[in-house]
């Protein structure tokens, strides 16, 4: 409803049904203009935390948000533990060396070994075969066969360096010899080698047997 300008009296003036209520058009009205029926603003949109999408991680999250003093110590506690893993391996390393060291030794120990056994009972036998040409060389029989054999065993001696130890004339030394007996001569240094009774061998300087031998003593 609505009034004249002159005052003069009051009275209704229809509205018409095609003019537009201004309420229902929402001018000024209380949502600020919003039509009926739109959609909210979307989440956070100007809220609180200043358009952050929900889940996300809050600024100056992780290792970033710490402190100077802080990542100073982190990085020198991760550096001591590296320096720790470095010594580990070190150590690691120089064990298997060393183990790798000793199993090639004992390797080598055992196979020299059961090759000087092998050639020790050779040996015994190459005693017999001279022994017995002594013996025949003696009674006047022909030792040409026996020479033959006694050549190839010394050339199988040689070919595995196998060699004899010189003793006759030599002082006695007891990583080569062994003294059996002992005969007096003043004019020979104590401890001269005067007679060889069994040949010793060597293998790449590995005594497989020491040669049995007499020697001097200048008051025996």
């Amino acid at each position: 409803m609505s009034y004249d300008a002159a005052g003069a009296g009051s009275r209704e003036i229809p509205v018409e049904s095609g003019d537009e209520d201004p309420l229902e058009a929402g001018a000024g009205g209380p949502d600020g203009g919003q039509e009926r029926g739109a959609d909210p603003p979307a989440d956070g949109a100007g809220g609180p935390d200043g358009g952050q999408e929900r889940g996300a991680d809050p600024p100056g999250g992780g290792l970033s948000g710490l402190p100077r003093d802080e990542l100073l110590a982190l990085a020198l506690e991760q550096k001591s533990r590296l320096e720790g893993y470095e010594e580990k391996l070190k150590r690691s390393l120089a064990d298997f060396a060393n183990l790798q060291k000793k199993t090639a030794d004992d390797v080598r120990a055992g196979v020299n070994n059961q090759l000087d056994r092998c050639f020790l009972d050779f040996l015994q036998i190459y005693d017999d075969f001279a022994r017995a040409k002594e013996a025949y060389a003696a009674g006047g029989a022909d030792t040409r066969g026996l020479d033959s054999i006694l050549r190839n065993m010394d050339s199988f001696l040689s070919k595995y360096q196998v060699t004899a130890i010189d003793a006759l004339g030599e002082i006695f030394d007891p990583n080569y010899h062994e003294a059996i007996s002992v005969a007096s001569d003043p004019a020979l240094d104590d401890d001269t080698v005067t007679k060889e009774i069994r040949k010793g061998y060597i293998s790449h300087n590995r005594v497989i047997r020491p040669a049995l031998v007499e020697i001097s003593k200048k008051g025996a």
